[in-house]
């Protein structure tokens, strides 16, 4: 299935010289929604992955049908303030300023076996220091899949070492 059809281009989007990819096109497909999923569960198995995780926002969207398809637990990775429990945090620097991204210091055991899932692959910041969430708490990332890679922004440079799955790449 050609994912690209289910994409939007949307030209100046935040701002000015922005091509935003959309993925709710994608999303209101069911037979495209879940081809994506299908594809990602495959991955996932081949990686024998026991948990899912998947960063704020969108990496929910994606995230969560894995986990049901393969009856494993998901995680999700959010912005400070979001989580009730416990949780780690990490800093991370942005091209004009830095984020923080934290989890719940009880979602990883040592020995899991973690796919992050999330939308967009650009330059590699969020899903980096989600990395290093879950090693933080003992997890094994065994993979790491997208549902768009920007490939001209390099992200999988800051993601060396790891396995990672890109269903669709501009």
């Amino acid at each position: 299935m050609d994912l690209k059809k289910y994409i939007a281009d949307v030209p100046n989007f935040p701002k000015e010289g922005i091509l935003f990819r959309d993925i709710t096109p994608l999303m209101l497909n069911g037979e495209a929604y879940a081809y994506a999923a299908s594809k990602f569960i495959e991955f996932a198995k081949s990686k024998q992955a026991t948990l899912v995780i998947g960063p704020e926002a969108r990496g929910f969207i994606f995230g969560c049908p894995v986990a049901t398809g393969l009856n494993i637990g998901f995680a999700p990775v959010r912005k400070p303030g979001k989580l009730p429990r416990e949780a780690v945090s990490i800093s991370y620097d942005l091209e004009y300023g830095s984020n923080e991204l934290c989890l719940h210091a009880d979602s990883v055991k040592k020995g899991d076996r973690v796919l992050i899932v999330d939308d967009l692959l650009a330059t590699g910041g969020t899903v980096d220091a989600t990395v290093k969430l879950i090693e933080k708490l003992g997890g094994e990332v065994v993979g790491i899949a997208f549902l768009i890679e920007l490939a001209d922004l390099k992200g999988r440079e800051k993601l060396q070492g790891y396995d990672i799955l890109a269903l669709i790449t501009y």
